[in-house]
């Protein structure tokens, strides 16, 4: 290993010790968050700064610091379908009325696909606003080559329909799913876990010794998956300081100069949007400021990680503990929120795509009979996202082939997709959480005390043992 590599790597694990020092001082989880969000920057920058972007030396030190943020990443997906499995039932055991199971997905779904349509149309309104357009752009050896590939996956696009995708819900085989196998396997699993405490419930009455044993089991596994939840998230620091350092290390600052036009409207479009999200809980009688605090270290984990899906624990975490929305409802809506109704992947990008491309086949995108059927399709296809996976990548292609344009020109945005999937996936997360905190507020179901009150996480109260 070359001197210079090493000599990164032990610049790297001091900063990680600073980390580990604000831990054993009991530094609160947010402090600890944006301290190594604020040290991966600096860090990247430094590296960056010294060797240049693609550098041997720069690869090969961030494929050691991947191993603490893409091993966070894989831990955190380690226990998304056991938390799934076991708050669910946990919550439906303590349902009064399976008619509270109803509301609960009319309302959190409801909410995800409205918000997917406002976005869009925010997304329409900032490509106007910035005068965005794919014409005359030149496009280099790699855009071509993401263009091509767009190309090939657009047969597998074109092949979804809403009928398909609703099938691809049902577990039929749910030991599968639990493994993550589909792309689909977060909501068959919460439709596995909704038979599972329906069914239990459904022998309260008639056999209530066997609904005892069963519901003190489901208590026990509850305890168990919440501390492996509480154990992993204390890491979160450290896993967002090596996210931060290595995407810092690679962006390209000649490529971002290239698009900024599309970077500042993005990140425009992003922050209209989060002002809505706002909107909405304010409109539910709760304080914005205090909602937009308690979210934020979630918000930073979704912002450098680049995953909806990862960012599931501790989207419920923040929800039940700091929010003070229902565990079910919680659950619910974080699981749901990361495959359907994505504000920011399958609302506001696929939007600016399909209006930055119009102009180069000669259509105005600025007329009621682009802009309705445009709506339409996101809003639709922000569902049918999920079945397919790659997130932004294939709800803009299911997008532009329904809008018959060339997919090839999304490619023309590959050296900017981290920077602008970064924003895109902090936003999904907030409207996941918008949506639990909007339908936990409706049913009458939100612990104010909580709300209103200044807990950090709980995942630090015998941080000396850990």
């Amino acid at each position: 290993m070359a001197i210079n590599v090493i000599l990164n790597l032990v610049a790297a694990a001091v900063l990680l010790g600073v980390l580990y020092i604000l831990q054993r001082r009991n530094a609160s989880f947010s402090v600890r968050v944006f301290t190594g969000m604020g040290l991966g920057v600096a860090l990247g920058a430094a590296l960056q700064a010294i060797y240049g972007v693609g550098a041997a030396e720069l690869a090969t030190t961030n494929e050691y610091l991947d191993i603490v943020g893409s091993g966070y990443i894989k831990l955190l997906q380690m226990i998304i379908m056991p938390l799934i499995m076991v708050s669910i039932i946990s919550a439906i055991l303590k349902l009064k009325g399976l008619d509270s199971l109803g509301k609960i997905s009319v309302l959190t779904i409801g909410t995800l696909m409205l918000t997917t349509l406002v976005a869009a149309g925010i997304g329409i309104l900032m490509a106007k606003a910035f005068s965005l357009t794919a014409v005359g752009l030149t496009a280099s050896a790699a855009d071509v080559a993401r263009g091509v590939y767009l190309e090939g996956k657009v047969g597998t696009a074109q092949a979804i329909s809403l009928p398909n995708m609703l099938l691809s819900f049902i577990p039929a085989n749910p030991f599968l799913d639990l493994t993550g196998a589909r792309k689909t396997s977060t909501i068959a699993i919460v439709i596995f876990a909704v038979f599972i405490g329906v069914a239990a419930s459904g022998i309260h009455d008639k056999k209530p010794d066997l609904f005892s044993s069963f519901d003190h089991f489901v208590k026990v596994a509850h305890a168990i998956v919440m501390r492996i939840v509480t154990l992993v998230l204390r890491l979160t620091p450290y896993g967002v300081f090596a996210l931060m350092a290595g995407m810092v290390s690679t962006s390209s600052p000649t490529d971002i100069l290239h698009l900024i036009d599309f970077v500042l409207a993005s990140y425009s479009a992003l922050l209209l949007m989060f002002v809505v999200h706002l909107l909405i809980v304010t409109g539910a009688g709760l304080n914005p400021l205090r909602f937009v605090k308690k979210i934020l270290p979630v918000l930073t984990f979704a912002f450098t990680s680049r995953s909806s899906a990862g960012s599931i624990p501790m989207s419920v975490a923040t929800q039940t503990q700091r929010l003070g929305t229902s565990e079910g409802i919680a659950n619910f809506a974080a699981s749901i929120g990361a495959t359907i109704g994505q504000n920011g992947c399958a609302g506001i990008y696929p939007a600016m795509l399909a209006i930055m491309i119009a102009p180069t086949v000669g259509i105005d995108p600025f007329t009621f009979n682009f802009i309705a059927p445009l709506l339409a399709i996101i809003t639709i296809g922000s569902v049918g996202v999920a079945g397919v996976g790659g997130g932004a990548t294939f709800a803009a292609l299911i997008v532009l082939s329904s809008m018959n344009l060339p997919v090839a020109l999304a490619g023309l945005l590959i050296s900017i997709e981290p920077l602008i999937d970064m924003g895109r996936t902090a936003l999904n997360v907030s409207g996941s959480i918008t949506a639990g905190t909007l339908t936990s507020r409706v049913m009458g179901e939100t612990d104010m005390a909580v709300f209103n009150g200044d807990a950090d996480l709980s995942i630090d109260s015998d941080s000396k043992a850990a």
